[in-house]
């Protein structure tokens, strides 16, 4: 057990509070990760503001990267001091969707509420998605962690954990988009640049860019993104049609609002796909003509954290990077100490940034 520093949440919608907590000793099957960079990503903000329920006291944050600072029993492969990134898939490799080869739809549960983390009092604080990484350091299940090589930039390794994995696996993994085809991101946001990234680097014909403001369309085209069409416009569908000729053939949502769900459909091409990423808050609902999609052999499809397979798809990114095919370090808009972790929440609200990370010393 130690003492460490953690970003607590104790009421929705409430800052955070910097403060003291503890730290279990990794057991069996787990590894300690001292946290050297850690994104803030819009569904820790989700959680924060109580969208999708949840235990308190609680501490967010599933999208980082450090170095391993202690190894449990049964732990293979991994060393003290080794550069990994840390993500929130935890697999148990041996269920039904772990057996199938979809870890981030393990059905093994794990309990946050009695995890390694516990206040000062000894009192519960939940590890929320199974990190709890806005902190000095983690304890998280090995299935969590993934090596990276050595002289790779923290912050832009950070990113790996969620948001571009979720991106380009949407478009790769979950869409199985093949090289001259259509696709539509709506959302140009941390999430939706990297979809953007996927349909680039999977060949994609025309990727067309959906938001709200020029100036995020014109940040997607520095992404791969062909064409750019402002949702704000009456009935933007058709303008996405018109440049592609045809209707979509990979629709992803990568915003969490349910009324945008309402209208994605209507850029799909006869046999279009579309992904589902962005997720709502709890309880909001969409409507869909289902005979449309029925006649137009159309389909819906969810996609979480990209399908990913960490240790398949991490490295391969890791790769694209080091290419220069992969845009990471473009994505990171600031970077802030712990104790200012509040006014990177407020500036990612905003709406302007890319990714916000948080990184230690």
């Amino acid at each position: 057990m130690r003492t460490i520093k953690a970003a607590v949440c104790h009421e929705f919608g409430a800052p955070l509070v910097v403060e003291d907590v503890h730290l279990a000793d990794p057991k069996a099957g787990e590894v300690e990760v001292e946290i050297a960079a850690v994104a803030i990503c819009h569904s820790d903000i989700t959680y924060a503001d109580g969208g999708w329920g949840g235990t308190l006291p609680a501490v967010y944050g599933h999208e980082a990267a450090g170095r391993v600072h202690g190894i449990g029993a049964g732990v293979t492969g991994l060393a003290e001091g080794e550069p990994v990134v840390v993500t929130l898939i935890r697999a148990c490799g041996q269920c039904p969707s772990c057996a199938g080869g979809r870890p981030t739809a393990c059905e093994t549960p794990s309990d946050g509420d009695h995890g390694p983390l516990s206040t000062r009092n000894g009192g519960t604080l939940h590890q929320a998605m199974d990190c709890g990484a806005f902190a000095e350091r983690v304890v998280v299940h090995h299935s969590q962690i993934v090596k990276i090589p050595e002289g790779i930039d923290m912050a832009a390794a950070s990113l790996l954990a969620c948001g571009v994995i979720t991106g380009v696996g949407a478009v790769v993994n979950a869409a199985g988009l093949r090289a001259g085809q259509d696709v539509v991101v709506i959302g140009a946001g941390g999430v939706g640049l990297n979809a953007i990234q996927g349909a680039r680097i999977a060949g994609a014909r025309r990727i067309v860019a959906v938001d709200v403001t020029e100036e995020k369309l014109g940040v997607a085209r520095e992404f791969g993104a062909t064409d750019g069409i402002l949702a704000t416009g009456e009935k933007p569908w058709r303008a996405a049609k018109a440049v592609m000729g045809r209707g979509a053939d990979a629709v992803l949502v990568t915003v969490g609002a349910a009324r945008v769900y309402d209208s994605a459909p209507r850029y799909l091409a006869p046999g279009g796909r579309m992904i589902m990423v962005g997720m709502p808050h709890a309880g909001a609902e969409s409507r869909y003509e289902a005979g449309s999609f029925a006649a137009a052999g159309q389909s819906m499809i969810g996609s979480k954290m990209g399908d990913a397979v960490i240790r398949r798809d991490i490295p391969w990114m890791i790769d694209l990077y080091a290419q220069g095919r992969l845009k990471l370090d473009e994505l990171i808009s600031g970077r802030w100490p712990l104790d200012r972790i509040n006014a990177a929440i407020a500036d990612t609200r905003s709406g302007a940034a890319r990714r916000n990370v948080i990184t230690f010393p």
